[in-house]
């Protein structure tokens, strides 16, 4: 048994165990199931279930990183957008590309529409297209 102070108690006697925790008016909780005594430990229950639904909404937002691009984009800026986007899969985390236009720039639609293809194959390796909307001209890249 482990006490409300995270001492080691050693071995014993689940009603002495009890007694102790309602003594100090915290639950006795079973932590693992052990081949030989399960370990328990005095602590507030309400207490422990809150922190463990924290770290589990804590872990499960997987989030989304946004890259924004001109369609004429410059060689060394399309490659390190393409390294960043990379390593933000490989941790687990989505992409979403946007290609703005701006002004004169939308006569060069399908250029966008091309460069947008080019961002999805680049990382077809490391992910994969969730949506892909060439009207907008945007896509969303997901870890493979």
């Amino acid at each position: 048994m482990i006490d409300h102070e995270n001492n080691n108690r050693g071995l014993i006697d689940t009603r002495e165990a009890l007694e102790l925790a309602q003594s100090l008016e915290l639950d006795l909780v079973v932590v693992s199931e052990g081949k030989d005594a399960p370990v328990a430990k005095i602590v507030n229950y309400g207490k422990l279930q809150y922190q463990k639904k924290k770290r589990q909404g804590r872990s499960a937002k997987p989030t989304v990183k946004e890259v924004r691009l001109r369609p004429n984009v410059g060689v060394a800026d399309y490659n390190l957008r393409i390294e960043q986007a990379t390593g933000w899969l490989s941790k687990g985390d989505s992409v979403k590309f946007v290609i703005r236009l701006r002004g004169r720039e939308h006569q060069y639609r399908e250029q966008a529409a091309e460069l947008l293809e080019k961002i999805v194959t680049a990382l077809a390796q490391v992910g994969k297209v969730q949506s892909l909307d060439k009207r907008s001209l945007v896509a969303q890249v997901i870890p493979a």
